[in-house]
């Protein structure tokens, strides 16, 4: 029967969707890492994934065996556990780059230092693809922002701290009192891509201060539009994210909204049941 390097193979290449990418991660060559998936392959009698020339994608049969393999992966990491005094294993995790640079960046350092011996592999993206991973069973959770739209029932979301959303624009030197510059109308608004659940916050945020804006660039990281806007680019509307030193910067200026203040609230995705708990229950002490 197949070893549980075997099935960490396995998992490995549902989260990559190519051999190459998930030998890199576990140390194996690309060769070895094809042989292993073929013998997995072999002794169940079925294929778990629908080849083409350059990836890999998971059919029923795989989708359904992730869940089971993750919990033999999960039970025989933590063998010996009712000895030890720490989390050990590994957590898989999706992260917004942005929330690594906000308040969740301090809290998994914390738990690096606290739990030497526990492993968190992070998966970079976006809240709304993170929900598909986590209803598959590719990520064990993950930290999103909250969505605007009603979730599954079996996935549940625990906020985990909240950013004010403001406006940020390039410094210059204003008449007192005068307008920021893009309020002003002489810069164009970046826009964090309107279609994410970020994005929603933005047209929130636009509303509720009434804002008339000038349309210019669309992108989906929070970290590209602030750079852009402090190569003096435009002005843009993003969650005010715990770990940057905003009042220090000397090309960024800082501002808050006049309408309601709206909230992008970040917290932890996962299903009701599975068997990285013990770890995400730790997440949202």
């Amino acid at each position: 029967m197949s070893s549980i390097r075997v099935l960490k193979n396995f998992l490995a290449i549902t989260r990559h969707k190519t051999v190459a990418s998930a030998a890199k991660e576990i140390g194996l060559t690309a060769a070895a890492a094809g042989q292993q998936l073929q013998q997995l392959e072999s002794e169940l009698g079925v294929e778990l994934f629908d080849r083409t020339k350059r990836s890999l994608s998971l059919n029923h049969q795989g989708r359904s065996l992730i869940e089971p393999i993750q919990d033999i992966v999960a039970r025989y990491e933590a063998l010996g556990s009712d000895f030890k005094s720490e989390l050990s294993g590994t957590i898989v995790l999706g992260a917004l780059v942005s929330t690594l640079m906000g308040a969740f960046g301090s809290t998994l350092n914390k738990i690096k230092q606290s739990y030497p011996s526990l492993e968190v592999k992070l998966v970079a993206g976006l809240s709304s693809n993170f929900l598909d991973q986590v209803l598959d069973g590719s990520l064990d959770a993950a930290i999103v922002t909250e969505s605007p739209y009603a979730l599954p029932q079996n996935i549940q979301w625990t906020e985990l701290y909240t950013e004010p959303m403001v406006l940020i624009y390039p410094t210059v030197k204003n008449k007192k009192g005068s307008a920021p510059r893009g309020l002003s109308g002489d810069l164009p608004f970046i826009r964090f891509e309107r279609n994410t659940w970020t994005g929603h916050l933005v047209n929130q945020t636009i509303r509720s201060s009434k804002l008339v804006i000038k349309e210019g660039m669309e992108l989906n990281s929070v970290e590209a539009i602030i750079e852009l806007v402090r190569q003096g680019l435009g002005y843009s509307i993003v969650p005010k994210l715990a770990n940057i030193a905003w009042e220090s910067d000397r090309q960024l200026e800082i501002s808050n909204l006049p309408g309601k203040t709206i909230y992008r609230k970040v917290g932890l995705l996962e299903k009701r049941k599975h068997s990285r708990q013990n770890i995400t229950q730790e997440i949202k002490k």
